[in-house]
């Protein structure tokens, strides 16, 4: 429940919406992680849903700089929040510009937390719909393998992305 509003949840097939999943994260969509007490999303434009290990599989990839990259490192668990029809793009502009280390954004951004149901990771209210996860795998990246052009484009201070594999153990809309 958020107010009087009463949340439906409709599972899903982990492939079922990956297509408007993959649209969306184009534009954004929000990486949230907990650890302890200590709740923070982020904007994350880049992921990738598979099948690997005979398992369903979000990638997401996150810089070590990221306030998330430490918290991820701790709790072994994501959540993927995916706006479908809600327009958040000043939130994803905001969790995207902004640290967890110096505000809290859900505050900022007037973003519900409701809990997650087979992690202890929340998952954003204002969005339909919801991934969670729990890492199964991590690749830090190798700069000597990378693409040169990528490199250029994407790393030219020298920032790079460690690969979290997280094995999706929900997938639902969430309807009001």
């Amino acid at each position: 429940r958020k107010g009087d509003t009463i949340m439906i949840i409709q599972r899903i097939n982990f492939n079922e919406y990956s297509s408007e999943a993959l649209e969306q994260l184009k534009k954004g969509a929000f990486l949230t992680v907990k650890d302890g007490n200590e709740i923070n999303t982020m904007t994350i434009g880049w992921g990738t849903i598979g099948y690997i290990w005979n398992k369903p599989i979000f990638m997401v990839a996150v810089r070590y700089s990221r306030h998330t990259y430490k918290l991820l490192e701790n709790a072994k668990e994501f959540t993927v929040s995916i706006p479908l029809n809600n327009n958040l793009k000043k939130e994803l502009s905001y969790c995207g510009t902004k640290s967890g280390r110096d505000v809290n954004k859900f505050e900022e951004c007037n973003l519900s937390i409701l809990e997650g149901q087979k992690v202890s990771t929340p998952i954003i209210g204002e969005c339909e719909l919801h991934y969670e996860c729990k890492v199964v795998y991590q690749q830090v990246m190798e700069p000597a393998t990378l693409d040169e052009e990528i490199k250029k484009r994407s790393y030219s201070n020298n920032d790079y992305h460690v690969l979290y594999y997280g094995d999706i153990l929900d997938a639902y809309l969430l309807k009001k």
